[in-house]
């Protein structure tokens, strides 16, 4: 009797775990679960990372939200976050993550702008360690005129419309400035507008707002030897780092012949 009451009391003690009182027993996939993690960061992969809104100001609170795919056939949940270089920029808890595509969103954060770039990666918490999760693409917010975006930001076709020098006439070594008439067929941003004589930049406007369509730009007097047959000079706008050349009405060149941009 008491070798049978003791079969009883361990049998209960191994099933315990998997019974809970007035239901009926789960599915084997909770067994699984006591076994340990079933997925591994391998699995997963952030398809999507987007910004609410898009774009913000310095200083305006944000929701993030994270399309994922789960390539494992397990359902699992896990802690997620989203992380600029070493800083969490905020987190999310206890997610059910379903095998497939999952759309997580993320509780709002008033993450501060501070840097020309903000490039954001997404970790996972598995058995108390953080790790990385493969992204398809690099998801970086960039400073443009509206503010900080995770959107590509389409700069130009620009266009220049004229280009004048002043005085015009010049003479070798005198002072002289230009005048740059400038076509923005593309969204308003800010960047940089130099003027390059064949490969060398000898006129530079730094951070300047290009709204759409047509503006002049005014550059600094600088001392400029013409020492060649000829100056043949070019525009770029320079957007994030990447210079655009310019199509242009003509050839502004300025000849020996009295040293002058004039047609």
């Amino acid at each position: 009797m008491k070798k049978g009451l003791w079969v009883c009391m361990v049998g209960w003690l191994i099933l315990s775990p998997f019974v809970s009182f007035g239901q009926p027993i789960p599915p084997l996939e909770r067994f699984f679960e006591k076994l340990g993690p079933r997925i591994h960061p391998s699995d997963l992969r952030v398809l999507q990372l987007d910004m609410f809104p898009d774009p913000v100001w310095e200083g305006q609170r944000i929701r993030f939200e994270v399309t994922l795919t789960n390539f494992s056939h397990y359902s699992f949940r896990l802690n997620l976050y989203i992380k600029d270089r070493d800083e969490v920029v905020t987190s999310a808890q206890d997610v059910l993550i379903k095998s497939g595509h999952n759309r997580i969103i993320f509780p709002q954060t008033g993450y501060r702008f501070s840097r020309r770039e903000h490039c954001f990666t997404v970790e996972v918490d598995m058995e108390r360690t953080r790790r990385p999760i493969d992204v398809v693409k690099e998801f970086c917010a960039r400073r443009g005129y509206s503010g900080w975006t995770l959107k590509e930001i389409q700069a130009g076709p620009f266009f220049v419309e004229d280009l004048d020098m002043f005085p015009d006439p010049a003479r070798p070594g005198q002072e002289v400035r230009f005048r740059v008439r400038l076509r923005n067929d593309g969204v308003p941003l800010r960047g940089d507008i130099r003027i390059v004589d064949r490969d060398q930049t000898i006129f530079k406007l730094n951070d300047i707002y290009l709204p759409s369509g047509s503006a002049e730009y005014h550059f600094p007097y600088i001392r400029f030897p013409f020492q060649r047959s000829d100056h043949c000079f070019s525009v770029f706008v320079d957007v994030d780092l990447t210079p655009h050349r310019t199509d242009a009405a003509r050839e502004f060149c300025a000849k020996p012949m009295g040293w002058t941009l004039k047609p």
